[in-house]
Parts: C-alpha cells; structure tokens; sequence
C-alpha cells in the first residue's frame, strides 16, 4: 500500500490528473453505464409485464361487461311472474302446453336484444310439461355436477364451462342458477349460454395468449382456439397446483418458458370465480429488453472515448496553470513578501492566486503588527513592574494592624469606654474578614456579618440617623457567593442614599430562595436618584471598557455578577428623587460552581 502510494506520489501533475480522471471518471462511467443498461433492461421487462397486465386487466373488465348482461337477463327471468306460473301450473292436454309455450316469448326477445347471450333454457321437475329444448325436465341433469352445485348456492349464479344438448353437445362458458319458488313447491334451474363467438373475438384483439378458465379449471375460451376445452394445467406446466396460482408465475408453454399472469373474476351475487390466465413468452419480453441492452454498450463505448479525449485536453490544460502558480508560490516560500502571484482566470486556481496574495499582504502585516505588540508589551511589562513596587511599599503588616487595634480596644475598655471598645472590635473583625478576602465563594451568611460589622460601625457614628433591619431567608445563609457583593450595595446605600438625610435612615436587607434561585434586595430611604442620574449609572453598568470602574462600587458587583451568572443576574436599580432607591440582583442556586 505504501510503495503504492509513494508511486502516485512521485507521478508527475498530468500523470496524477489523467490517473485520477481515469479512476473518478471512467471506472464510475462504467458502472453507471452498465448500472442503467441492467435499469433499462429491467425496465423494459417490467413495462412488458405491466402492458400485459393492463391488457389482461382491459379484458376481464370486457368480460365483466358481457357477463353482466347474462346476469340482467337471469335476475329478469328469476323475477318473471308470468314464467313462474308457467313453471308451476299442472297441464291438462298437450295442447295446453304447445299453447303455453307460443303464447310465451321473453327467451326469444332477450335471444335477439342481448347478442352476448346465445341460449336460454330452463330445466324443470314439471312432469306435465313437455321436452321443447327451452323448457326441459330436470332428469336430463341430475347426473352433472353442476347441477348438484347450484342446488347449495341458495340462488346464487354459478358459472361453469359446460355442454349444452341443445347445440349437438358443444360446451359453452355458462350461467346456472336455481329458482327458487317460495309460494310454490316446484323450483327451476336456469341456464343461459354466453356467446363463446363474441369472447373469442374479444380475446383475438390481444397478441398473447389469453384464457378465460372456470371453477374447474377448464379453459372455457382462449385466443388459440388449440387450448379451448383442455384442463389449464395441460397446456401452462406449473409445479404448483391451478387453484394456487395468482400473480405472476414462470412455467412452459409449448415448450417455451414463460411469465404466466393470472388474474381472478367474482360477478356479482356469483358463487365462484372466473381466472384469466395470461401467457408471455420470454422470447418476446427479452426481444425490447435486449435491443435496450445492445444500445447501452453502443452509448458506454462512446462516452468512454469523449471521456478519455476530454481528460488528456483538460489535464494539460490544468497542470500548466498550476505549474505556474507553483513557481510564483516558490518565490514568497523564499521570502519574497513583495511578489505579486499572478494565474489567469476566475475559477478555484485563480481564485487560489488571489487568496495567496490576501494571505501575503495578511502576513506582511500581522509581522508589523507583532512587532508593535512586543514594543507595547515591553512598555507595558515595565510599568507593571513599577506599579509592584509602589504596591509592596505600601503594605503594611496585617498582624501589626490587627495587634494595634487590639491594644486601642483594651485600653478603651480598661478606662471604661465600652461602646468605643466595642466599635474598635467591629473594625477589626471587619478588617480582618476584608484582608482574608480571596477569589473564592462564601456563604450568604459570612457576607451578612461583614455587612453586620460594616452597618454598626456606621450605626455609632450616625448614631439614631441609621437604623438598619436583615430579613434574611434561612434556606439562602447556606448558599454561596462572591465576597463582598452586598456589603458595596450597603455602603453605597449609606454613604450616598442617607448622607443629608437628618433624621429616621433606614437600609433594609432581605433575601429571598424563589424556585431554586437567590433574590437579594438592598433598599433604602435616603434621597433616591435623580432620572438622568440614573440613566448615567446604568450606562456605567454596562460599560465593561471602563477598567477603572469596574474596580469597586456598583460597576465592579454588577460585572462579577454578569461574568459568573449570566446577564440575567446583573444589577437592577430602582430609585425615585426624596423616596429612596432600591438595588437588587438575582442568582441561581449553584452550590461553589463558577461560570
């Protein structure tokens, strides 16, 4: 595989191009090609079963249509009052029923109106009537199977391929059905002869052979008249048995394999079926399906030729133009920023050609571009490096702080100073929790005792101008935020909300868990803000360019809040001029987890 693959690889451009044309084009054309040939062949052997098909169809509906009329003729008849009495009177004299018969002439009209019918007889157990060859007794037929047949259908018609002794024996498709006489002892068996000359001409229209076979199994009539009169299964030889035939089966006929159709008739109030069978050769069907085949070669040679002369042209034709382009690309490799790739045309190569000069003119100047980055990064590292210095020299020792404040306290306690001393430990506590602050999560309730100490210490220095109330949910003391997020709110609340205020401040604290989220509200009734004003601090709020700003007050808690939470969680400020003003936020319930 490798040796193969380095092979192709070391092949030159017009070599790889023909090569790949031959394998993407004329490999794939081939399968097509014979791929369709199969198709159209296939096609062609299933449009020749379909036509078929729809010819057997035409005829079994023709057929429906002729027996439909013997049908008419038999529900007519079996209406008939004036036959029934003629069945059922007891004759006197011979001259009776001579007279009887003259007088009655509906076999005769219906001989003549209806030529799908060719004759009508009626068998009957009336011994008084006489032998006329259209009424006729019943002891001509109490041997033949049909007879016995239509005596269980119930009135049903039954219809069986059958000899009439009225026509010198000859069998006709026929139409046998027992009248029942309820209000009279005596019943009738009623037999009316298709036309065998207006089916055979029916079944000549078609091009194949065609039968029309009974409950038996007999070919009642066929377009070849060799096959009238014989069982199906003497001229079509099928493994299976007749009565299990339907659709499409392969047997012989005549020694030919062919497609046998076979489609089934039940008329209507009928107590069996008719079969039509249909026979195609596969000389016949393979005739169309290999005149298509023939063809598809002729087309696959012939496209196999255009393809090849197609592929030599436009391989050289594409080589030359990517050699070109693979010179002028040796040049830039080189380091030659300031050439110009120039490959005529607009299509992917010279498409290519003019990405290749964008990413060119692309690198030239990010290399520029990264040269003024290292210039501004080494300013930049310089004054940071001063801002360290300037930092650390203005440390101070949190332990000599602490210590400090602790000496103050102790001293204000031992001159008896308590509330001094107490306020002293306030500030410690709030320093130290201030100083031990880091970039991790604290619960809501560390933050309410550094807000706790923050609001007593300014409580003694306001003394009755502040009073302050926490309402605070105990499901939310457990849940953790970011340090100093509501102390900043407070302060801000205090320091600007209740400045001028002379008497009565008050910042009220409440937070809240509201289907598995913290809603933390600080409000106040100071001054409130101005309209403008307002608008100026939401703009502020949103204005994460301003680095200055987002170092401490509203801006900073609004910005961690949005970074962690989403924008959803950020600060919302309400405030009305001489009333108040309202800040609050909303977090999802997260445990530690950080955005």
């Amino acid at each position: 595989m490798n040796r193969l693959k380095n092979y192709f690889n070391n092949m030159k451009l017009h070599s790889k191009l023909v090569f790949s044309f031959v394998i993407a084009v004329i490999i794939p054309l081939l399968i097509v090609g014979t791929f369709l040939t199969h198709e159209l062949r296939s096609n062609a052997l299933t449009d020749a079963k379909e036509q078929v098909s729809s010819d057997l169809e035409r005829v079994k509906k023709r057929t429906a249509e002729t027996l439909e009329k013997a049908i008419y003729v038999s529900n007519n008849l079996t209406l008939d009052t004036e036959l029934k009495e003629i069945l059922n009177t007891e004759y006197k004299t011979i001259q009776e029923v001579v007279s009887t018969y003259n007088s009655y002439h509906k076999f005769e009209e219906y001989l003549e109106t209806f030529s799908e019918i060719s004759n009508i007889r009626v068998y009957t157990k009336n011994e008084t009537m006489l032998n006329n060859w259209r009424f006729i007794p019943e002891t001509f037929i109490e041997d033949k199977f049909w007879y016995h047949s239509s005596q269980k259908t119930n009135g049903l018609i039954g219809w069986y391929y059958i000899q009439d002794e009225t026509k010198y024996n000859k069998k006709y498709l026929s139409l046998v059905r027992n009248i029942n006489y309820t209000d009279y002892k005596l019943n009738a068996l009623l037999v009316i002869n298709v036309n065998n000359n207006h089916l055979y001409d029916m079944l000549s229209q078609e091009r194949t052979p065609v039968m029309i076979i009974d409950d038996n199994n007999y070919i009642a009539v066929s377009n070849r008249s060799e096959f009238i009169g014989k069982k199906l299964n003497e001229v079509v030889n099928i493994d299976l048995p007749p009565n299990e035939w339907s659709g499409s089966i392969t047997g012989m006929v005549d020694g030919e394999e062919s497609e046998v159709l076979v489609d089934i008739l039940l008329p209507e109030i009928s107590s069996n079926k008719l079969r039509f069978v249909s026979v195609i050769p596969q000389k016949v069907i393979m005739e169309d399906a290999n005149k298509f085949l023939g063809l598809g070669l002729i087309v696959i040679v012939i496209s196999l030729v255009i393809a090849i002369l197609l592929i030599s042209f436009f391989s050289k034709l594409l080589s030359k133009r990517i050699l070109k382009l693979g010179e002028q690309i040796d040049i830039v490799s080189e380091g030659n920023l300031n050439v110009y790739i120039q490959v005529d045309g607009e299509d992917e190569i010279g498409l290519l050609s003019y990405q290749l000069n964008y990413m060119v003119k692309n690198i030239k100047e990010l290399i520029d571009e990264v040269d003024k980055a290292h210039r501004r990064n080494n300013i930049l590292e310089k004054r940071q490096q001063e801002i360290k210095l300037k930092m650390m020299a203005s440390q101070i020792n949190p332990h000599f702080l602490f210590n400090a404040l602790e000496s103050i306290r102790m001293k204000a306690h031992m001159k008896g100073e308590r509330e001094i001393a107490g306020v002293v430990k306030l500030l410690g506590k709030l320093m130290r929790k201030s100083i031990s602050v880091t970039g991790e999560m604290v619960t809501l309730q560390s933050e309410i005792e550094l807000v706790t100490c923050y609001l007593e210490i300014q409580k003694f220095r306001y003394g009755d101008r502040l009073s302050y109330s926490l309402t605070i949910d105990p499901l939310s003391e457990g849940i953790y935020i970011h340090p100093l997020i509501i102390q900043p709110l407070v302060e801000n609340s205090v320091l600007h909300g209740l400045e001028d205020k002379s008497l009565e401040g008050r910042v009220e604290i409440i937070t809240k868990v509201i289907d598995d989220e913290l809603h933390v509200c600080v409000s106040d009734n100071g001054n409130g803000i101005a309209e403008e004003k307002l608008q100026s601090i939401n703009n502020a709020l949103e204005n994460i360019e301003d680095n200055r700003a987002n170092r401490i007050g509203l801006v900073n808690v609004h910005q961690r809040l949005i970074l962690t939470f989403g924008k959803r969680s950020g600060l919302t400020i309400k405030s009305q001029p001489n009333i108040g003003t309202e800040v609050a936020f909303v977090i999802p319930v997260r445990g530690r987890e950080h955005v």
